[in-house]
């Protein structure tokens, strides 16, 4: 780690472009925000200012090293307003695919609040594998086989497909009676993820060919969303749709359901004792992943 000190003044001073306004600005003398600046060069081996006259310009490493360290400067500025702001309140954050935060989490996060008003969630809806060792999220929810290597992982539950669409698509003349009746209505599909309805119809004994129309939406959500639409049909969660389908947005014209071998997943850094409010999230998120799938 670099001096401290001697990162902030070269924030300041690269911020103001000026050794005299960083030193008013920290109440220190300009002397001593030179002999920090050339401390914190020296540690690093480079050169991090052009000194001018009048001013200081900050060299190319400079720059680039003043995007970090401000980043990492505003976080430290916000996790201590965080923490003085609600001193009773244990923070969260999560990272939670897209799907799954708006069609199973959102709906129930009222009950949470609820049960726990002293733990606050800071949600963000991300696909992407987290590093836990480089980021302040401290849990995610994953989609996948569970074959992830240094974090811990918790099962949720398996993640089974079935067919949904709008009450109007079938209205319109064209009936869903039967699996072969899917050749008459438009088949929505998630584009990294063609072959689920080609194993879908082989598991419920139709052949492919002859499915000439589809579309082509690039992630679940968009699908469920397209089949509410009546755009056509989709193969979707059967928990994640369940509230559609109870309200009668979506409906399930087949109960055959298509184990895709996948799974959702709670996890977090490996080692890491959980905090109040992280356990306090995950016993609630298996509770209620278990209550959704009775």
């Amino acid at each position: 780690m670099p001096p401290l000190n001697s990162v902030r003044i070269f924030e300041a001073a690269a911020r103001n472009e000026s050794f005299v306004a960083a030193a008013e600005e920290l109440s220190v003398t300009a002397s001593a925000v030179s002999h920090q600046i050339k401390t914190l060069e020296q540690f690093l081996g480079l050169v991090l200012f052009r000194r001018n006259k009048r001013k200081v310009e900050l060299t190319p490493v400079g720059e680039q090293y003043l995007v970090s360290i401000k980043y990492a400067l505003d976080e430290i500025e916000v996790a201590t307003q965080r923490l003085t702001a609600n001193p009773e309140t244990d923070i969260v954050t999560i990272s939670v695919a897209p799907n799954f935060l708006t069609r199973w989490l959102m709906p129930r996060m009222q009950r949470f609040q609820e049960r726990f008003p002293d733990v606050e969630l800071q949600i963000s809806a991300s696909t992407g594998l987290i590093d836990f060792n480089k980021s302040n999220t401290d849990m995610a929810v994953y989609f996948g086989h569970g074959e992830w290597h240094d974090i811990e992982v918790h099962f949720l539950r398996k993640v089974l497909l079935v067919p949904v669409c709008s009450p109007a698509l079938i209205k319109n003349g064209r009936p869903l009676a039967k699996p072969e009746d899917l050749r008459k209505h438009t088949l929505i599909q998630v584009s990294k993820r063609l072959y689920e309805w080609q194993e879908w119809l082989q598991l419920a004994g139709v052949e492919y060919l002859g499915f000439g129309r589809g579309l082509q939406l690039s992630s679940s959500q968009l699908a469920t969303a397209a089949a509410q639409e009546g755009l056509g049909v989709a193969l979707a969660d059967s928990t994640l749709t369940s509230r559609e389908i109870n309200e009668g947005k979506l409906i399930m014209p087949f109960d055959i359901m298509l184990n895709t071998q996948k799974s959702f997943y709670l996890v977090h850094q490996k080692n890491r004792p959980l905090t109040y409010g992280m356990r306090a999230f995950k016993d609630w998120v298996i509770e209620e992943m278990h209550k959704s799938c009775v």
